[in-house]
């Protein structure tokens, strides 16, 4: 098959997702591609393979990343957890997210930030790999919402084993026991499920953490030694101590959570990305409280929008946006890191763009 037909075919294989996928960045092009169609990792990538790589989601709301210094410190973290070099210094990673995101034209979307082994390799021996290498796609974001609220919640423990503690703990890409967990939550018809660690405690969910009111009014996450260290919930036990001084909570902290404790919890909470804070309303099939949301969820909600307003120095803005126009093309993004990089692009992905740019015109493209 020639190259054309090849990206022809690839094109209307991928025709449609342009409303889902908003831009992608490749360290191997050193570019930028608003195509859908153009928007992948190589099947020699140890991502690929071998699950080898490490990632974060983060999210933009309106024109500003929130909290991405503590998803890139997290990063860093998992980078070192699986003996990978990082891609580059923070703040470059940094000026690339927001080159990306602008680039997209959203400026309210997701970014899934990953961190490959790299190319050039079959085998499953890393120190063969050409790397690393990073990606960055920016795609849709899609709130948990039920009649302008965020929907509460239904949650039951998992019968997925958790994680050991050494792959827990790191942001890697293989995710296969967090799948089965998404499965076993669907087969059941509930929002989430959480898992249990090997003491018998709480663990996490699928993609995200969850806390406990206790009846002494106390706010408890699970310990980070077993479970992921999710950037939300520990940005939401931070402005959780404001309401431990106005005396609304005892105390907001890490401890290990018994069944019977989250059994005879006041109120639950899911903490995430997407999920901010979800009262969860029912656990293992019994309602929680009155089986309503809960007051201290109400409070903790209104602290961490309040977190993601302009003034807040937990946001990064992302200058220099075009509006929501679907034609944004890397080339025109400012990206300014990898300059040689993205003059190959100029002769290659543009090139194949024009290509298959065209094939989406003639199949009548939405987006086009």
């Amino acid at each position: 098959m020639e190259n054309e037909e090849w990206l022809a075919r690839l094109s209307a294989a991928r025709g449609g997702l342009s409303d889902v996928l908003y831009a992608m960045y490749s360290s191997l092009t050193g570019g930028i591609t608003t195509d859908p169609a153009l928007m992948s990792v190589p099947a020699d990538d140890h991502l690929t393979h071998r699950g080898d790589g490490v990632f974060e989601s983060l999210k933009c709301v309106d024109g500003s990343l929130y909290n991405v210094s503590a998803h890139l410190k997290r990063l860093g973290h998992s980078c070192e957890g699986i003996g990978m070099a990082r891609p580059c210094p923070q703040a470059e990673l940094e000026q690339i997210v927001c080159d990306t995101v602008r680039a997209g034209g959203r400026r309210d979307c997701l970014v899934r930030i990953l961190v490959s082994r790299g190319t050039g390799n079959m085998g499953i021996d890393p120190a063969q790999c050409e790397g690393p290498a990073l990606y960055v796609v920016v795609y849709r974001y899609t709130a948990r919402i039920q009649d302008g609220q965020l929907k509460p919640a239904r949650v039951a423990l998992s019968t997925v084993p958790i994680k050991p503690p050494e792959l827990a703990t790191i942001k890697t890409c293989n995710y296969l026991p967090n799948v089965l967990m998404k499965l076993e939550t669907n087969r059941r018809g509930l929002d989430f499920v959480i898992s249990v660690d090997d003491n018998g405690n709480l663990g996490e969910g699928a993609t995200e953490n969850v806390g406990i009111l206790t009846q002494d009014n106390e706010l408890l996450m699970p310990t980070p030694e077993h479970v992921l260290a999710g950037t939300t919930a520990l940005r939401a036990l931070e402005l959780a101590q404001q309401l431990v001084a106005d005396g609304t909570l005892k105390a907001a902290e890490y401890r290990d959570i018994s069944l019977k404790q989250a059994e005879q919890a006041k109120e639950i909470f899911i903490f995430g990305t997407t999920t901010d804070v979800t009262p969860v309303i029912e656990w293992e099939g019994r309602p929680v409280g009155d089986g309503v949301p809960g007051p201290v969820a109400g409070k903790l909600l209104n602290l961490l929008t309040h977190d993601m307003t302009p003034k807040s120095d937990t946001l990064t803005e992302v200058t220099g946006f075009r509006g929501q126009e679907s034609g944004v093309r890397s080339q025109e993004s400012g990206f300014r890191g990898q300059e040689s990089g993205s003059r190959n692009r100029e002769s290659g992905i543009e090139s194949q763009e024009s290509k298959v740019r065209k094939q989406e015109t003639d199949n009548g493209c939405p987006e086009c």
